[in-house]
């Protein structure tokens, strides 16, 4: 759990829990911290670890909200807090569900001080949001601000540092597991990866796992289309639960989850 520096004052800090990448830009007057982690003590972790490498005034964007992201940002405040316009209502509706499922998840693991974290703590309320795209000025460098469209969730925002050619991607791109489905958009997700590509970048940084570069999310969109032609031809009625497992190309448990999804998609088309 260091800081990496990946290009001239952009930094990355990827956690053992959930293997979670957080992110640090600095400019010359201000610094933006990319998620805060997923419980009050993690953020307080992270706002420490911020602190030893800059004195700068702090600004914070959510990439989506999602409780490992987001339920850390009460040790920003105050702060200015950046998430797309419909984050605000995927929290207010689904925030104490996160957070009952994960506390569960963390007392069967064993780990009481993470469930008790998690326990008391809740997420803070974005007061700045973004519908396409925005812009932050940090002083001799400006982060760009993109909602791709429905990916991983309906809300999902990429945070561009054009100077230095690095996009911190959020979920919508995921390094070392299979990407996830709970909230997603699988017929619109390789779109929103399409999205991620025309801003060129030489790095891209996933919410969970290393950085990576352009051809790893080349072959993540890949894989992202097999699975959302099997989804629609699942949905169709074409394609039986059997095989479209057997032809996807992510495991079982997230190609179910997936299916059940672009069928709650297509009852949202209707």
């Amino acid at each position: 759990m260091t800081w990496s520096e990946i290009a001239s004052g952009v930094f990355v800090r990827r956690h053992a829990e959930l293997d979670l990448t957080v992110g640090l830009v600095l400019g010359a007057e201000r610094a933006l911290v990319v998620d805060t982690r997923g419980d009050h003590r993690q953020g307080r972790e992270l706002a420490t670890a911020v602190r030893r490498l800059t004195a700068l005034p702090w600004q914070v964007v959510i990439t989506h909200g999602h409780f490992d992201h987001c339920f850390g940002t009460s040790a920003f405040l105050p702060a200015p807090v950046w998430a797309h316009e419909r984050c605000p209502e995927h929290l207010a509706r689904t925030a104490d569900r996160q957070r009952a499922a994960w506390v569960r998840h963390y007392r069967a693991e064993g780990d009481a001080e993470t469930a008790d974290a998690l326990a008391a703590s809740a997420p803070s309320a974005p007061d700045h949001l973004v519908r396409g795209t925005a812009a932050i000025d940090l002083g001799g460098r400006t982060v760009r601000l993109h909602h791709p469209g429905p990916g991983h969730t309906d809300h999902d925002l990429v945070a561009e540092v054009p100077d230095a050619s690095v996009v911190f991607a959020g979920d919508l791109v995921e390094q070392g597991a299979p990407p996830d489905f709970e909230d997603a958009h699988p017929a619109c997700w390789p779109s929103a990866v399409d999205g991620i590509l025309a801003l060129r970048p030489e790095v891209v940084v996933p919410g969970h796992g290393d950085p990576v570069d352009r051809d790893f999310v080349h072959r993540q969109r890949a894989e992202l289309a097999r699975l959302a032609d099997v989804c629609r031809r699942h949905a169709e009625g074409s394609l039986g639960v059997e095989e479209a497992v057997r032809i996807s190309p992510y495991p079982r448990e997230t190609t179910s989850v997936a299916l059940r999804r672009r069928w709650a998609e297509r009852r949202s088309d209707r």
